[in-house]
């Protein structure tokens, strides 16, 4: 039985003969290894060309600042992962991967289609208007502000505040990054209170300015978790502390269920 669509059987992302290896119609052996870094590649690969000085720089900045989070869920189902299946590295990390979701890792992606939604909407129009009736929606329904406010960083985050200072000091300024500093302008009218931008807001801000489709947002968040994961998966073959881990989330949760009889 055929399911979906069966009428493009095509990929333009890499082939191979028996003298060759292409990707993205360079030749893998004369132009790529020992040529060009992981970042330019990966850029290269995502989008088909090679990456702007802008989309060089700030990949590199944003995949260096979200690499690591402690021991966020992610990381502790994976050390837990490995401390019970040691041999299971792949296993591990794909349990890290596996919460990526709107509250953790994936909250980039929402706040990225928040804004090209907005930002389709603005043009010819008020972007203030249209950004203060979206967020008052938002307010009534009860949904969170992705992009925007911090447990820890109440006063603003760093990671966010230095990206956009230097997404300003490289004079980027296009409309992504304006409607998110447009929506961190009207929430005080909308919720009564301003909320900083936090990580997530200027990640996919940066990500569509410098011309990644809004489909790739997730990816750039996952690449660079991968990272952190790895680290602390290293870490639990060396320092083990899965099993810590597991104990102390027994230790901390009481049965509140019914007795037996």
């Amino acid at each position: 039985m055929r399911i979906g669509k069966q009428d493009a059987p095509y990929t333009a992302i890499s082939t191979a003969d028996a003298a060759s290896i292409t990707v993205r119609g360079r030749d893998l052996c004369q132009d790529l290894i020992g040529k060009i870094d992981f970042v330019d590649y990966f850029v290269l690969l995502m989008l088909g060309t090679p990456p702007t000085e802008h989309q060089r720089f700030f990949l590199n900045a944003l995949l260096v600042g979200i690499a690591e989070h402690g021991l966020v869920p992610s990381v502790q189902a994976a050390r837990m992962t490995l401390a019970a299946a040691p041999e299971a590295l792949q296993g591990a990390v794909a349990a890290g991967l596996l919460g990526s979701g709107s509250v953790v890792l994936g909250s980039a992606e929402t706040a990225g289609h928040l804004l090209d939604e907005l930002v389709r909407a603005a043009e010819g129009g008020n972007a203030h208007e249209i950004a203060l009736e979206r967020v008052r929606q938002m307010r009534q329904t009860k949904t969170p502000i992705p992009g925007f406010g911090h447990p820890q960083h109440s006063g603003g985050d760093p990671r966010a505040n230095l990206l956009l200072s230097l997404a300003e000091e490289r004079s980027l300024n296009g409309p992504y990054l304006s409607m998110l500093h447009t929506i961190a302008q009207v929430l005080p009218e909308a919720l009564g209170r301003p909320l900083p931008i936090n990580i997530n807001g200027a990640i996919p801000a940066i990500l569509l300015e410098i011309g990644f489709p809004v489909t790739a947002l997730k990816g750039i968040s996952i690449l660079a978790r991968t990272a952190g994961l790895l680290a602390h998966l290293q870490e639990e073959h060396e320092r083990p502390i899965g099993f810590i881990l597991s104990h102390a989330a027994a230790e901390a949760i009481h049965y509140d269920g019914k007795k037996a009889l």
